[in-house]
């Protein structure tokens, strides 16, 4: 199952996790679920929500349930939650906490289509190849037979010992505000696991590493305003991080 969310100024953290509502029928109070609810779950333009609504989706992303007076209710498994956000705007929005930042395993900048794609863009807009309907893909079984893959997936110590290096050598960088959190460090293996396991591999190297390090670590780091009046970007301070971490041998990875 999925749910789109759009979230709005007035959406209110019910709406998302949902709410009780007493029954006359039976004179009980009933637990109504919230959009949350689902396998899928995308939030769209996530920063015009305010940061109470916001709030509102941090225990289900880190503990898999939600909390309404009192008692729990577990999320369908598997859960996946992806948000989009406009970075560009500055009115009407509220940008997302830092707590709120490092429960997401990566962040990816869209940017603008390739000449390719905005045509076939257009031409979905106009309605000349718009689909009549859409077909699964992929089910939840699927996703946690590869889950289980991944999970099995093995990291050395050697690799363990440079992703812990990475995530610390961040929280020394003086132009960084925040560096990464323990929860950045096992996204971050998290990711590398994924991706060696994407590639056929039961084992984890520095170069699985390196290609997720800007994607996970990213929008974990905040800047200085004094660094930001420069011109650094998280992503310059990562590529210097990479640079001066030194890197486990090949005899270390596998």
């Amino acid at each position: 199952t999925w749910t789109r969310i759009q979230f709005t100024p007035d959406l209110l953290p019910t709406d998302v996790t949902g709410v009780q509502i007493f029954n006359r029928r039976t004179n009980e109070f009933e637990f109504r679920p919230g959009s949350v609810f689902a396998n899928v779950v995308l939030g769209d333009e996530i920063n015009r929500a305010s940061p109470k609504t916001q709030s509102a989706l941090l225990e289900v992303m880190q503990e898999y349930q939600v909390t309404v007076d009192g008692r729990s209710y577990p999320v369908p498994y598997p859960f996946i939650v992806v948000a989009t956000q406009n970075p560009i705007e500055h009115e009407g929005v509220h940008n997302l906490p830092e707590a709120q930042l490092d429960r997401f395993l990566m962040r990816i900048a869209v940017g603008y289509p390739d000449r390719a794609a905005e045509l076939e863009v257009i031409d979905l807009a106009v309605g000349r190849r718009r689909p009549s309907a859409l077909s699964p893909v992929i089910t939840t079984h699927d996703i946690e037979r590869m889950a289980n893959v991944v999970e099995r997936t093995f990291v050395a110590p050697a690799v363990r010992q440079y992703i812990v290096s990475i995530a610390r050598a961040t929280r020394e960088l003086p132009q960084l505000r925040l560096g990464v959190s323990p929860r950045g460090a096992i996204a971050l293996t998290r990711a590398s696991k994924a991706y060696a396991a994407a590639d056929s591999r039961p084992f984890v190297t520095a170069d699985d590493v390196k290609a997720v390090v800007p994607f996970v670590l990213g929008h974990r780091m905040i800047v200085s305003p004094e660094a930001e009046l420069a011109g650094v970007t998280s992503i310059d301070l990562l590529d210097r991080v990479i640079k001066s971490v030194p890197v486990p041998k090949r005899r270390e990875e596998g």
